[in-house]
Parts: structure tokens; C-alpha cells; sequence
């Protein structure tokens, strides 16, 4: 292979690169469920809609704690709130999110059990 081989390859993978804005919003949604309470607050929210009573409850932090990184998961867009009355409902924002938090538990079960990976 000659080097202007190399440099066609280089060039072709730069095109398939995502835009920087995409690279930067998907960091803070990484950035945003590497967090192991946000993380779980996620899973109960890609399974359905909670409020944060009972999202209190699943994860045995005082509500303000919960209420805090709901409020972190909604700027970073990882979560939407609908109002029924005074309760404020929860739940994951769209099948992309529900689908990435899905993936990388799957993930770390396989990793955890020992299990290997498939396609």
C-alpha cells in the first residue's frame, strides 16, 4: 500500500466522522449516565412513566437527591416531565435513550456474569 492509499483511507474516514455538535451532545449524555443513580433512574424510566415519589422509593435517596438528577437528566435531554396536576411525571426521551441505557446494562450484565459478547 502506497501512502497516497493511506491518505485516500484517512480522507474517506474524516467524511464518516460525526459533526462536532453531535460528538459534544452525545458526551454530556454519556457525561450524564455515568452516574450510577442517574443510571438506574434511567432504567425505571425506559421501562415507563414514574413520578418522583416513586422513584424516591426504588432508589431509597431522600427526594431532593432524586429531584436533582432528574433535573440533570432533563437539561441533558435524557428525560421529559409531563404534569398530572401537582405530580410531575417522568420518562426516558425517546427509543434512542431507552435503547442506549438498555444496551449498556446488557452490556455490563454479559461483562459481570462472564458472559460473552454477541453481535
Amino acid at each position: 500500500m502506497c501512502a497516497r492509499d493511506n491518505t485516500a483511507d484517512a480522507n474517506h474516514l474524516q467524511q464518516r466522522l460525526p459533526g462536532g455538535d453531535q460528538v459534544e451532545a452525545a458526551t454530556e449524555m454519556l457525561r450524564m449516565l455515568a452516574d450510577g443513580t442517574r443510571l438506574r433512574l434511567m432504567w425505571l424510566l425506559s421501562e415507563g412513566e414514574h413520578d418522583v415519589t416513586a422513584l424516591v422509593s426504588a432508589v431509597g435517596l431522600a427526594r431532593p437527591a432524586v429531584s436533582q438528577h432528574l433535573g440533570k437528566l432533563r437539561l441533558a435531554g435524557l428525560v421529559s416531565v409531563r404534569r398530572e396536576g401537582r405530580r410531575a411525571i417522568y420518562m426516558a426521551r425517546g427509543g434512542h435513550v431507552r435503547r442506549l441505557v438498555a444496551e449498556v446494562i446488557h452490556a455490563a450484565s454479559h461483562r459481570v456474569a462472564g458472559i460473552p459478547e454477541h453481535d
